[in-house]
């Protein structure tokens, strides 16, 4: 075993207070990201496992909607589209059932509808630029 030396020791110690850093940021930003819940008026199909229903509604004066889309999806096969004004804000279902979006991606949620909410929040108001997932 390497004997421990003044320069192991310092080096082990800025290591570990890296890391602590690096968490302690982290766990900040996190917790500074608004929480939007789904709300009122989901339907009953989008908590069962035959998949979330489409809905279209105006949302803090942004029309948003989502609808089941079947082939060509980004994930082989069917799959579902956002839309916030129009411009299709683009979704993923996660493993566990949760979904992201492009915009909001490090806060899952548990509906498209909800995905969709949240980035109307996190936009504040600009418009959402088309993205390619390709």
């Amino acid at each position: 075993m390497p004997e421990l030396t003044r320069r192991r020791a310092l080096g082990a110690a800025a290591a570990l207070t890296a890391a602590a850093g690096a968490q302690a940021v982290t766990a900040t930003a996190v917790s500074a990201v608004p929480r939007v819940s789904p709300g009122p008026g989901l339907s009953a199909a989008e908590h069962h496992h035959g998949g979330p229903a489409a809905f279209d509604e105006v949302y803090r004066g942004r029309r948003i909607e989502g609808r089941p889309m079947s082939g060509g999806g980004h994930h082989h096969g069917a799959g579902y589209a956002v839309f916030i004004d129009g411009v299709e804000l683009h979704v993923m279902q996660n493993a566990d059932s949760s979904w992201i979006s492009v915009v909001s991606h490090y806060d899952p949620v548990p509906t498209p509808r909800a995905a969709a909410r949240a980035a109307v929040v996190e936009l504040q108001g600009a418009p959402l630029v088309p993205f390619d997932a390709n």
